[in-house]
């Protein structure tokens, strides 16, 4: 048997729908719930802070989302547009779109010089040139001596 949850997260998952627009959803019938709420309707049962989704809202839900995809008889909508909508404000993960990122040529730190940015480019950590030009410990620090702790006893 299906409970209120499920059938919430199957509308949620179908229609494609995120937690914002299930708060517009509610709040075209004035109902309003946090967006944690709404959360912890689409928790694993046995996580500490699942709640059971009650009739009350999921009635709710169900009647603003006419609203949401036919509109109102006032102000008509076609539910075609309103889906198409939402699966255009989203950003598809096509092949072409890994095949786009696969062709581009990686870099290494000694090809990535830029003079245009005005950031000096990353020097290779491995070259000869790049550890006889780096200041060692002992010269940044001089001659100073910490004296950290208690002082040495004195015979």
């Amino acid at each position: 048997m299906m409970t209120n949850n499920d059938i919430l997260k199957k509308l949620r998952v179908a229609l494609q729908l995120r937690d914002d627009q299930i708060l517009e959803v509610l709040e075209l019938v004035d109902f309003r719930i946090s967006k944690g709420e709404i959360g912890n309707f689409f928790r694993a049962e046995d996580h500490p802070k699942y709640v059971e989704c009650q009739d009350q809202i999921l009635r709710n839900f169900l009647n603003g989302l006419v609203i949401y995809l036919r509109g109102t008889k006032e102000n008509p909508k076609n539910p075609k547009d309103v889906l198409a909508g939402i699966s255009a404000s989203k950003i598809p993960l096509t092949d072409t779109d890994k095949l786009k990122v696969e062709a581009k040529p990686k870099s290494t730190f000694s090809q990535a010089k830029k003079p245009s940015t005005g950031k000096p480019a990353f020097k290779d950590r491995n070259s000869a040139a790049s550890k006889s030009s780096a200041p060692t410990k002992k010269d940044i620090l001089g001659n100073v001596k910490f004296n950290n702790g208690k002082p040495k006893k004195k015979d």
